[in-house]
């Protein structure tokens, strides 16, 4: 799920799983462009960085090359795949290195001594230690135990599907026990955020941990890229929350074709994001067997986005004034949002807002070399984005009323991004008005919001906890399923 900041000091682009992605989205920010400055001795060459950042270990390398008076280069992201980016300027002044990205609000200043640069790396608030050097860095090695390893004890086939109403194609894995019969089976959904099958994010795969052990006790599992990422065709940018539930209506569709799946039997898991989405499906479909939901939201995105801003800022050390001010200023901002539905009205009525808070607040910290009317356009794409329009308007609980199928609702207690106790509360009596009386729902001690245990709960431990997800948790969704 992302997390999503508007006013408040860390503005990681939109709503919050992955981190979950949040965080890789802060990253995809940092390899669009930058402004590097070195100068006197020769710095011409290879220069090796490694970033750490909430639990995350980046190598950055930069290739700095002498031009005229001054230098150019460009900047590689190994652990992302990104090569050959330009860097927009070089500067040196003996020992003074400086390095901007103007775009990212980044800089980056050191000093140069015996062939080592040592210095800071700085973003939008963000500070941290981070050295230049001549020798290369070995990717740094990420334990995750809990991941398959090859053979499988399953058929893990690789499948593709259309959702006619997307006008898209999803490519997955469809995992199935290699015994004879028809089995049931789970189509997992993944949090908000642009997903691979795997859910993968922070070094972490949790959906290929998941697949990987309800297939090993009989179930099988579809997972699928999201629409627009991995193979999956479609537009990801445009979709909004009820465009995703087409795509998991999609999957039920081609399941209920294969010979090896009980048709009876074929249930929906979605994390975060996804347990909105899996709801949205089972009320209109009858043919859902079952629903499961991690950390799945009960109460309107609006009221959701506000309780993990403010949750996450305390967990990362966020006064309480700013606090207070981020929680009155987005409230503000999100009400607007849910009262205005026509487009241009409403983006009027953000740009005066956005205009009045600036002028109010003279003394407000603004990123480093960015004008109001820059900051303002910058907050207006975050909110004008499709998706968060539809999830800051969107309330689960009507379609809740709707699920008749079983239901299994899991959190984390220390889940900061989509919090236990007004999540599961607000659940349970939407499926008590449903009259479901196939209900369990359960709040599991020590965990976060992807169920690993951890200490906080706060997106920072994410990357660092070795565990992907609960063995516990695993048990109980097996056994579940497998007790329908």
């Amino acid at each position: 799920m992302r997390l999503y900041g508007c006013f408040g000091t860390a503005n990681f682009g939109n709503f919050g799983d992955q981190i979950t992605n949040s965080m890789k989205q802060l990253f995809s920010i940092l390899f669009l462009g930058v402004s590097i400055s070195l100068g006197a001795q020769d710095i011409t060459g290879q220069w090796n960085g490694l970033l750490k950042v909430q639990g995350m270990q980046i190598r950055l390398v930069f290739h700095i090359d002498k031009k005229d008076a001054g230098f150019t280069g460009t900047m590689d992201s190994p652990d992302q795949g990104a090569k050959g980016i330009p860097l927009s300027s070089v500067q040196f002044e003996s020992p003074k290195l400086t390095l901007r990205l103007d775009a990212a609000q980044i800089e980056y200043t050191g000093e140069l001594k015996d062939d080592q640069v040592t210095g800071t790396f700085k973003q939008a608030g963000l500070s941290l230690p981070m050295d230049l050097k001549r020798e290369a860095i070995e990717k740094p090695v990420v334990r995750r135990p809990q991941e398959p390893v090859k053979p499988y004890p399953y058929v893990a086939e690789e499948v593709v599907f259309e959702n006619p109403k997307g006008n898209n194609k999803l490519a997955g894995t469809l995992t199935l026990p290699k015994k004879e019969g028809k089995f049931p089976a789970v189509i997992l959904i993944s949090g908000s955020g642009p997903q691979n099958r795997d859910e993968e994010l922070l070094g972490h795969k949790p959906f290929l941990v998941i697949a990987d052990y309800l297939t090993r006790n009989g179930i099988a599992v579809l997972r699928y890229d999201d629409r627009g990422n991995g193979q999956s065709t479609g537009d990801f940018k445009s979709a909004t929350t009820a465009d995703f539930a087409t795509d998991a209506g999609a999957a039920l569709a081609y399941l209920k074709t294969r010979k090896e799946i009980d048709p009876k039997k074929i249930g929906l898991c979605g994390h975060s994001e996804g347990g909105v989405i899996a709801p949205i499906v089972a009320a209109g479909n009858k043919s859902v067997g079952f629903i499961i939901l991690l950390a799945g939201t009960g109460i309107p995105g609006d009221q959701l986005l506000l309780m993990q801003q403010e949750l996450v800022g305390k967990a990362n050390g966020m006064p309480e004034e700013d606090l207070a001010i981020t929680r009155k200023l987005n409230s503000e901002a999100f009400e607007l949002i849910k009262k205005i539905n026509e487009p241009v009205v409403l983006k009027d009525s953000l740009q005066f807002f956005l205009k009045k808070i600036m002028k109010e607040n003279p003394t407000m910290d603004r990123p480093k070399g960015m004008t109001d009317d820059q900051l303002i356009a910058q907050q207006m794409e975050t909110l004008i984005n499709p998706w968060v329009l539809y999830f800051l308007r969107y309330d689960p609980f009507p379609a809740l009323t709707k699920v008749r199928c079983p239901v299994l609702a899991l959190n984390g207690e220390k889940d900061l991004q989509v919090p236990p106790k007004e999540n599961l509360a607000a659940i349970e009596k939407a499926l008590k008005k449903a009259r479901n009386k196939h209900v369990t729902i359960r709040e599991f001690s020590g965990l976060n919001h992807l169920f690993q245990q951890c200490t906080t709960g706060s997106p920072d431990e994410y990357a660092g906890i070795e565990q992907t997800i609960s063995p516990e948790v695993l048990k109980v969704i097996s056994d579940w399923i497998q007790g329908l």
